[in-house]
């Protein structure tokens, strides 16, 4: 048996050194005496224990939830925009109607400005401007002075009501097109600020198409063709 110490409380004799820090230690000589403090330490345990754990368990739900809001994010970002695309129409590029070459002139009627009707395959051979995107003044003056003779040089307006002539010259005609008929048959839509001609020589064949009526040395040649 141990000794009591100096203030007569349980043996201490058989215990290693402690750190001076923890002051005097009782060892009580009934074991049971220590319940309420194992209780408490086992309590302090417990709740040291128990938080490592609920993290532990709370990592791996986060790391599910990034995962599954990962794949969702993935496939609206694949879903939507084919959604959108669909939905959207895509405007068609534009193409010259250089095709036209070759081909007869339908039989066409237009209106003068009293809107009496004017078979256009009478005009031939003509070079054939159409002015519903741009009146191009100086583009149709420049067309009439290079114009040979017997060639007409029709300007075409869209709507029910045709200008006036653009010169006295009895080869200008000037007329409108109130059905569209010319305009359907090149293909191609109005643009703004592009006036569009067509050369037809006597036998009602296209034979030239200038999508963008430009200066008169880019046609020349053909338009001076039209009147051998």
């Amino acid at each position: 048996m141990g000794k009591p110490d100096a203030e007569g409380h349980g043996p201490t004799d058989g215990l290693p050194g402690l750190p001076p820090e923890w002051g005097r230690v009782v060892v009580p000589d009934d074991a049971s005496a220590l319940a309420a403090e194992a209780a408490q330490i086992r309590r302090e345990l417990r709740k040291a224990t128990g938080l490592p754990r609920s993290r532990a368990l709370g990592l791996p739900l986060l790391v599910l939830l990034v995962a599954v809001l990962t794949t969702l994010t993935g496939l609206v970002a694949v879903t939507w925009p084919r959604a959108s695309r669909s939905d959207r129409p895509t405007p068609a590029p534009y193409s010259p109607p250089a095709t036209l070459a070759g081909r007869a002139l339908p039989a066409l009627d237009l209106v003068d400005a009293g809107q009496a009707p004017v078979p256009l395959r009478g005009l031939l051979p003509a070079m054939i401007i159409l002015l519903d995107g741009c009146p191009c003044p100086d583009r149709v003056a420049d067309a009439l002075t290079a114009a040979p003779a017997g060639v007409s040089v029709v300007t075409v307006s869209g709507g029910r009501t045709a200008p006036a002539p653009p010169t006295n010259r009895p080869q200008a005609r000037a007329l409108a097109d109130p059905a569209g008929g010319l305009r359907s048959f090149l293909g191609q839509p109005a643009r703004p600020g592009v006036a569009t001609a067509l050369l037809v020589d006597r036998a009602g064949t296209v034979t030239l198409v200038l999508p963008d009526l430009g200066p008169v040395d880019t046609y020349r040649g053909e338009l001076t063709a039209l009147g051998a």
